[in-house]
């Protein structure tokens, strides 16, 4: 992989080319009614910028009065996604993605997903879906010694995750069309932190539908857009980041249900993730300081902007650093109450 600032230079032409053609057509026009249940009556629940990569543009979730459901609108188009998710899992940051996921914190998570079906017998194929580099899969093969995983994502971080071993086939490409020719192969379905982000989660749960052989296991975990969390941090809660749904548990089971699973499990405790005020002040430091030397930007910012940017990160750092003590000694208490952040689904296809 070439180094960061090659990697820029590389990347600022093309970026520049898309942001000279406007944003409209990032935008697919604005919906009246609910994506979910169609009803019409919906609120602006937040209004935000890119807070994690600075790209240009704003955004707008509104909250369906009638379900709950909360969604972007206007939802982003399919060039807006490319855009929007260009440089955000692989390229510019893919070794920043590599070091998250390899985390002590996510693999104590990745660990809980995966026992999460062992009451459900030992799959024999499991295909990951938005799988990205294949860091789920490699942590659960610690728990299903003997199941083969497959993973499937739209960008090229699923080659990189075969190449690693960390699965044994890739998929890349949309889930929605691919499912046909994955029809019936699979044991179990994982979607962790990706339903969120399609632009149709009920033909995604179809897809799943198809892919599983009778009697599979979907797994599914979100964000919870009901949780205290999302109330109290406001547009800096981290699983705002240009989600296309986000989803209460109600919709989800009962949109389940609606395509032939039965909910064997729902658990809200183990899929908190405890970086809520760690994270919101990243993104509240990130919004403040001077921007760091990015390809959708015309230049690299001066040298005042570098150290004006490198001298608040080094104030902001022992505060950082209390802030994750403070999600960690009340990751306990979260995930007890309304504060925990996520919720996870277990389903079985009928």
């Amino acid at each position: 992989m070439p180094s960061k600032g090659a990697h820029i230079a590389a990347q600022r032409p093309s970026y520049l080319r898309d942001l000279a053609q406007g944003l409209e057509r990032f935008f697919e026009p604005r919906r009246k009614d609910c994506p979910w249940c169609s009803c019409r009556d919906l609120r602006r629940r937040l209004h935000t910028t890119d807070l994690i990569q600075r790209k240009p543009g704003t955004f707008t979730l509104e909250q369906c009065h009638g379900c709950g459901h909360v969604f972007q609108n206007p939802r982003l188009s399919t060039q807006g996604l490319e855009f929007y998710y260009r440089d955000c899992y692989d390229g510019l940051n893919e070794r920043a993605m590599d070091r998250l996921a390899s985390s002590r914190i996510f693999r104590k998570l990745y660990r809980s997903r995966a026992r999460a079906l062992v009451p459900f017998g030992r799959p024999s194929r499991w295909l990951d879906v938005g799988t990205g580099h294949g860091h789920f899969c490699a942590e659960a093969r610690s728990i299903h010694p003997t199941t083969q995983f497959h993973g499937l994502d739209r960008g090229e971080g699923v080659e990189i995750a075969a190449r690693t071993g960390r699965i044994s086939h890739a998929y890349q490409g949309a889930f929605t069309e691919l499912s046909d020719q994955l029809a019936g192969r699979y044991d179990v379905v994982s979607m962790h932190h990706y339903l969120e982000h399609t632009t149709d989660p009920r033909r995604e749960l179809a897809a799943a539908h198809t892919a599983l052989r009778p009697g599979g296991h979907l797994l599914i975990e979100v964000p919870d857009p009901q949780c205290l969390s999302a109330r109290l941090l406001g547009r800096w809660w981290v699983p705002w980041l240009q989600p296309q749904h986000l989803i209460p548990p109600g919709n989800l089971r009962r949109a389940l249900e609606q395509h032939d699973f039965t909910i064997q499990a729902v658990d809200r405790r183990a899929p908190h993730v405890p970086t809520d005020l760690v994270a919101a002040a990243l993104n509240l430091l990130n919004s403040a300081l001077p921007g760091e030397d990015l390809p959708w930007l015309p230049a690299a910012p001066g040298p005042t902007s570098r150290l004006t940017r490198a001298l608040a990160c080094l104030i902001a750092a022992p505060l950082l650093l209390v802030l994750f003590g403070l999600d960690t000694l009340l990751a306990p208490l979260a995930r007890r109450t309304r504060l925990s952040n996520a919720y996870r689904v277990v389903a079985r296809r009928n």
